[in-house]
């Protein structure tokens, strides 16, 4: 019998291939067997530029051998076999420890792949005891020198227990006995789109005579996992449908009307449009599911509590949980205001965060239990068994990126199915909004309130000019004098210290280092805090210290001190990247700039120019020009376009950071769509997919379709987008 994609690979391969491609990559059947597709083809004929291979990388490479010589050990019994390969221009050695027999093997002339460790010895690349096939170049030339040479080699996705030619030779065999396989594309959308059938696209993913035909079989297999991705989402989207959910109207008079009646200012039109599509969402027969992005300060927070006001309106509670105690605390202290005296006792607004004293937080429980409180405003302690609502008609999640699909799933799980409204300052590239939220409605505020002074910004290159470190506390000190406030953001609390002590208990607070870093953050708050207090003009102002370390009243009578204008400069790591509002705050001072990324900087330098006041942003960085972690920089100071940022982030990064679990609660890894470069084919599926299912809900006259989401997105995963 043939090979299906259900076949077990114990069933296909030998044991002990079966077993390695388990334990190396989590492969069970054929089908994940064949969805390893190469990471990139190469040609016998064409050898791998040695000068762009990176110390400490694991790689697979072609190269040609050009030199062999054995000699003994020096301290000890046996030999070094040395191997010199090139491609032509640059070189590298392969060192072999009592294994005389090579020699034979790797004879001057002869051409391979070559997998291993890249080092460093005697001025020259090395690779210590690496795995190697050399072509066969006798047997080939029978096809002929120029088909030999042109054939494409496929790399894969590999490990040094699992090489690339072990994973080409599974391939092989799986391949040879595999039979034929339901395509998840229909004819029409196959002959639309110019596509192989499934079972060739497979053939030639995999075994290419042609790089032409390689291309063809990639795009086609493009399409089979957009179209896959974009049903799922579909079918997500036709699920909440089913649902039925509490109708949430505002009636004539009520909370919502009186509460716009009393704003002092006229709303964007974004506002008022996407208010509008949050209004009709809450009085639809399902629970909305919205996401709704925006520039810092372009008003999301008024969007949400808007919502939350028709909500009220039936007695229904609204819950907005937040990343930090201290966006938490800002949060309820914004709405209080927004609310004011009139609309604030009528709605109970109520903080409730797991660093309240237990008297405190009891108090707020039993309020939000009973149903007074119809505004609560949390963190993780929302999450909690003891956390319980009357009538919980509303769940907004704040920095949705801060929270994984298990979480939201908790909060929601605390009503009838409510209503969700999940709002992010971090803009999102269309592609990726179709690909991670596909389930989601999604909607953008993009104006910005009248009266903002706007931020300019400065990349500063101390690793370069060094005087301008001392430019950059005196720019700080002029500020201040001017009657203004500072930000110091680092990356870290003590740079000097180790372990969890060193770092923000916010993940995100200290990328890894990248090409172009320093090897660590030099400075960090308790570091910079230090100087400071020496310096002849800023030691004498009043600064102060804010780190997620630290108590939660600490933090928030910190953040109301600033706030209030009673520090002059604060010294903080990320904990104020989101929310904090402070409009007398001119100037964002980024240290150790590089190693934030591009979304990250952009929020922290929305800090300022909130008001009147105009804002100033320095980058201060010793990333060396030309690299990566410099072109982050340079790319926040360009543009404070929040959106554009978004696909710069994209392009630096690649999808591998964008699509987490906790974002897409499907299976993360894209395979060989990419969200940039296939921006458009994403849209075409996703308009194929909503068409299919529009007159097949139920996917019965298309089991090629059916059977791919089944192998792809598994019950699991299912029930994680359900949750997303």
């Amino acid at each position: 019998m043939p090979f299906t994609l259900d076949t077990p690979l114990a069933g296909a391969l030998p044991v002990k291939e079966a077993s390695g491609l388990k334990k190396t990559f989590g492969m069970e059947t054929v089908g994940d067997l064949v969805a390893h597709y190469p990471r990139r083809y190469a040609q016998r004929g064409e050898l791998t530029p040695i000068a762009g291979l990176v110390e400490g990388d694991t790689v697979t490479i072609v190269a040609e051998v050009v030199g062999v010589n054995t000699r003994p050990m020096r301290n000890r019994r046996g030999s070094i076999l040395e191997v010199v390969i090139s491609d032509g221009r640059g070189q590298a050695s392969l060192t072999f420890f009592n294994q005389p027999w090579r020699e034979s093997q790797l004879r001057v002339g002869s051409r391979g792949v070559f997998s291993g460790k890249v080092g460093w010895y005697q001025g020259r690349l090395q690779f210590a005891h690496p795995n190697f096939q050399l072509f066969d170049e006798d047997e080939d030339a029978r096809r002929g020198a120029e088909e030999w040479a042109k054939q494409p080699v496929p790399l894969y996705p590999a490990t040094a227990a699992m090489p690339s030619w072990d994973i080409q030779r599974a391939m092989g065999i799986v391949l040879d006995g595999l039979g034929d396989i339901p395509d998840p594309v229909p004819d029409e959308l196959r002959a639309r789109e110019s596509l192989l059938p499934a079972r060739e696209a497979l053939e030639l993913v995999h075994r290419p005579a042609t790089e032409e035909q390689a291309h063809v079989a990639r795009h086609t297999l493009r399409m089979h996992e957009a179209l896959v991705l974009q049903a799922a989402l579909a079918q997500q989207r036709q699920l909440v449908r089913t649902m039925s959910s509490t109708r949430r109207e505002a009636t004539p008079g009520g909370l919502l009307e009186r509460f716009d009646a009393a704003l002092p200012f006229e709303r964007t039109p974004d506002q008022v449009s996407v208010g509008a599509s949050i209004a009709a969402d809450l009085v639809a027969d399902w629970p909305m599911n919205r996401l709704v992005q925006g520039e810092v300060g372009s008003g999301k927070t008024l969007v949400a509590l808007r919502a939350m006001l028709q909500v009220a309106e039936s007695g229904g509670q609204s819950a907005l949980i937040a990343p930090t105690e201290v966006l938490a605390a800002q949060h309820l202290r914004s709405i209080t205001r927004m609310l004011g005296p009139n609309l604030a006792p009528q709605l109970m607004p109520t903080l409730l965060t797991g660093q309240m004293g237990a008297a405190e937080r009891r108090k707020a429980a039993l309020r939000v239990a009973s149903g007074q409180a119809l505004i609560v405003v949390g963190t993780h302690a929302l999450l909690s068994e003891k956390t319980t609502f009357a009538d919980l008609g509303l769940v907004v999640v704040d920095e949705q990126h801060r929270f994984g699909v298990e979480q939201r799933e908790t909060l929601r799980a605390k009503g009838t199915t409510p209503h969700a409204l999940v709002l992010t300052a971090t803009p999102i590239p269309r592609t990726v909004a179709m690909t991670v939220f596909g389930d989601l409605d999604v909607s953008t505020i993009r104006t910005m309130p009248a009266g903002r002074a706007g931020i300019e910004t400065f990349v500063a290159p101390v690793g370069e000019k060094p005087a301008w470190f001392a430019r950059v506390w005196e720019r700080a000190a002029e500020e201040i004098d001017k009657g203004h406030q500072v930000f110091v953001v680092c990356s870290a609390i003590d740079v000097e210290a180790k372990g969890a002590a060193a770092v923000e208990d916010d993940p995100d607070a200290l990328a890894p280092p990248v090409e172009g870093e320093q090897t660590g953050p030099r400075w960090g708050v308790v570091q910079v805090a230090e100087m400071l207090a020496t310096h002849p003009r800023v030691g004498r102002l009043r600064v102060a210290t804010l780190h997620g370390k630290m108590p939660g009243e600490e933090k928030d009578r910190i953040m109301q001190a600033f706030a209030a204008g009673d520090i002059d400069l604060l010294v903080a790591t990320t904990v104020i990247e989101v929310g904090v509002d402070v409009p007398n705050a001119s100037t964002m001072i980024i240290l150790d700039a590089d190693r934030f990324g591009v979304s990250q900087l952009h929020q922290l330098r929305g800090r300022v120019g909130r008001g009147e006041v105009p804002g100033l942003c320095l980058l201060v960085t010793e990333a060396a020009a030309e690299t990566p972690a410099r072109a982050r920089v340079e790319a926040v100071a360009a543009t404070l376009d929040g959106f554009e940022l978004a696909e710069v982030d994209l392009e630096l990064r690649g999808e591998g950071d964008v699509l987490g679990d906790a974002q897409s609660g499907a299976r993360s890894s894209l395979r060989l769509l990419r969200v940039i470069k296939d921006a458009d084919l994403i849209a075409r599926a996703r308009g194929a997919a909503e068409a299919i299912l529009a007159d097949d809900p139920l996917l019965e006259a298309h089991p090629g379709l059916a059977d791919a989401l089944r192998r792809r997105v598994t019950q699991e995963e299912r029930a994680a987008l359900s949750k997303a």
